[in-house]
């Protein structure tokens, strides 16, 4: 792909990463990009991004969609239905027009690398991924805990966030 894989998919933070690092036109090159590595779907499309970007930034359906049925038209994709899905290949004249933008296709990578490559994203996306854990096993066992259960666990929650407020203010 173009860098650096999180496992975390986690939105809850502003910032200059969230933002899309793409100038008009950029997303052609990376959706390309991706099919070149494998056929793709376009939510799987949007996943592959999400992740790309530690979770930062998660392309709508509305851009990803329009830019595959651009591509298709042009030729450098085509698409099949497979299990319901419909699934993009990349073409001959897709990967031809790729090779023939390598410059393109390397300053929309590097801009990628750039906006998004931290060293410390990695540890920042775990952090994330455990919030996003702890929100999840919250919602399928809250409605079983006892009232006096929740407010010992909204207790350790408030003292955590003061705790990391304080760290962080250090």
């Amino acid at each position: 792909m173009f860098g650096p894989r999180a496992s975390h998919r986690e939105r809850y933070f502003h910032g200059p990463w969230r933002q899309s690092p793409f100038h008009k036109g950029d997303l052609k090159y990376v959706i390309l990009n991706l099919l070149k590595e494998k056929p793709r779907y376009g939510y799987e499309i949007i996943r592959e991004l999400e992740e790309y970007s530690y979770g930062f930034y998660k392309p709508s359906p509305g851009v990803v969609y329009p830019t595959l049925q651009m591509l298709e038209e042009m030729e450098y994709t085509t698409s099949e239905d497979r299990d319901g899905k419909k699934v993009y290949v990349i073409t001959e004249k897709g990967i031809q027009f790729l090779n023939e933008r390598k410059d393109t296709a390397e300053e929309v990578r590097s801009r990628m690398c750039h906006h998004w490559d931290n060293e410390y994203f990695d540890t920042f996306g775990e952090t994330i991924g455990e919030f996003r854990e702890l929100g999840k096993f919250m919602k399928r066992r809250a409605r079983n805990i006892s009232p006096e259960k929740m407010q010992r666990i909204r207790d350790i929650i408030s003292r955590s966030l003061k705790e990391i407020e304080s760290i962080i203010k250090e």
